[in-house]
This record gives C-alpha cells, sequence and structure tokens, in this order.
C-alpha cells in the first residue's frame, strides 16, 4: 500500500533541520512528502518554515511513511519506539551515533532494513561528509538511489561497512573539531607574530581551506605536497621540524584512537 510520505523523520534537531533543508531546497523530494515529528513545538515551527509536514505523533508517522529517519539522540531511541504502539517501519535510516544496527532490528523487528549513517557538522551547510552502511539495501537499487539522494543533499557520500563505523567517527564525525582546534591555533599564533585578529584568521581560514582542496584535486599524495612546501634551507622546514620533534602525528593518531575507544565504548 502507499504512503502518503515518502519520508518521515523523528526529531527536528539541528542535524535534521540540515537534512530538511537540504532534501527540499535541492528539489529532490517535494516537501509535501516529507513528514517530521518532535516533542518541541518550537523545533516544529522551524520544520513548518520548510513547508514540511509536522506531527507529535510518531505512530502516524511510522504508518505513513515509506522511509524512517531516526534524527534524535540515541538515549531518546527506546522511548520514541514505545511511541509507536506496535507500528513497525519497513525501512530506516538512522543518524544515530553509537546505536548498532543490531539494536534498533532488537527493539523495531528483524525484518527491518536499517542504513546507518555518520555525517559530520559541516552537513549543516551542505559541505559535510557521511559514512554510511546500506548493505540491507543492496538487493534494491531503488533503495539505495533514494537514501544517496538524501544524504547527497548534505555533502559527500561514502559506503563502509558498518564495523568502520567508529573510525569514521573518529576522522569525520568528530574531525570538525580538531580542525577548528587547528586554525584556532594558527591564529593565536598570528596574533602573536604582529597581525590583527582579522587578519590572522583570513589567512588561516583561506590556507586551511585551499590546502584541503589542493589535496582533493591533486594526483600526488600529501607526502609529497608536503615537500614541495618545504626548500631545503627554507622557512617551512624550520616549522616543519618543530611539529615532527613535538610528535604532531602521535598526539593527532592518539587523539583519533581515544575519539574511536570512546565510540565503541557508548555503542556497546
Amino acid at each position: 500500500m502507499k504512503k502518503l510520505f515518502k519520508l518521515g523523520v523523528i526529531g527536528c534537531g539541528f542535524m535534521s533541520q540540515a537534512i530538511l533543508k537540504g532534501v527540499t531546497g535541492s528539489d529532490f523530494l517535494r516537501e509535501k512528502k516529507v513528514v517530521v515529528s518532535d516533542i518541541s513545538e518550537d523545533a516544529l515551527d522551524k520544520a513548518l518554515d520548510l513547508g514540511v509536514k509536522c506531527t507529535k505523533n510518531n505512530k502516524y508517522l511510522v504508518e505513513n511513511s515509506e522511509y524512517v529517519l531516526f534524527a534524535i539522540k540515541p538515549q531518546s531511541f527506546e522511548s520514541a519506539v514505545k511511541e509507536f504502539e506496535g507500528a513497525v517501519p519497513d525501512k530506516v535510516i538512522s543518524i544515530m551515533a553509537g546505536v548498532k544496527r543490531d539494536k534498533i532490528k532488537a527493539s523495531l523487528g528483524r525484518d527491518v532494513k536499517v542504513a546507518r549513517c555518520m555525517p559530520n557538522l559541516p552537513c549543516s551547510i551542505g559541505s559535510g561528509v557521511i559514512g554510511v552502511d546500506m548493505s540491507d539495501f543492496n538487493s534494491n537499487r531503488d533503495d539505495i538511489e533514494f537514501i544517496s539522494g538524501v544524504l547527497n543533499c548534505l555533502g559527500t557520500v561514502l559506503s563502509v561497512s558498518e564495523d568502520k563505523m567508529d573510525a569514521v567517527t573518529s576522522i569525520s564525525g568528530s574531525g570538525p573539531a580538531y580542525v577548528f582546534m587547528f586554525i584556532d591555533s594558527l591564529i593565536d599564533a598570528g596574533v602573536k607574530q604582529g597581525l590583527t585578529r582579522n587578519e590572522a584568521t583570513i589567512l588561516a581560514v583561506q590556507t586551511v581551506s585551499g590546502a584541503a582542496e589542493m589535496v582533493e584535486r591533486s594526483d600526488v599524495s600529501v607526502p609529497e605536497l608536503i615537500k614541495r612546501v618545504c626548500s631545503k634551507g627554507g622557512t617551512t622546514i624550520e616549522a616543519v621540524k618543530v611539529l615532527e620533534d613535538r610528535n604532531f602525528r602521535g598526539i593527532v593518531g592518539e587523539a583519533v584512537a581515544a575519539c574511536a575507544k570512546r565510540s565503541k565504548e557508548l555503542s556497546e
């Protein structure tokens, strides 16, 4: 039986609103084919501004949506399921951090198909990256195309197996914080060298942005790009020596490992 809505979204927080803006703003889905639920009137008011259908009735959402996207905090999952009152979604897209596919199926039913995703903060401006396991949908091209279409509205989609999701979390999910810290450190250092904060901010932000784009476009490895900046006896090599002496790579590795460890703990 054909559903009233193509996509039902449970939760209307920051990331959910980014998804809604992406799918409706790109014309991937017509607003009338999307329904959103949330306990907050303020959150629903923001969704209404996008032209989508809003409800506080999760059972209604599940019964009338072809795909149900969980965009709620992990600790709210079980209480949300209770509100279904026995209704079971056929196809689930989850962006809940640390909630494994098996846990979702244990709560909803083994026949439910689940795509587990890990988006990151830049998804809110359409420049994010999303790791996703869609293996439950491998037998249906239409499902894969729809889920990919929703996620493509937010940025780059990388298909990975669920056992890599903790690593995805530690690199891209939490990664923006590492990059923000690096940019902030460059700004502070620039101010100490006599720049105004505004001047240092422009230089730092555009340097990080340009360097990232260069990596993306280049046909040579990142280590080779580093060598190309480091002229023998020049200025850059002196800075790089300090970073190497202070174990910059090791610190980054330890930070990523700590993040992945915590991600594993939360999913158990």
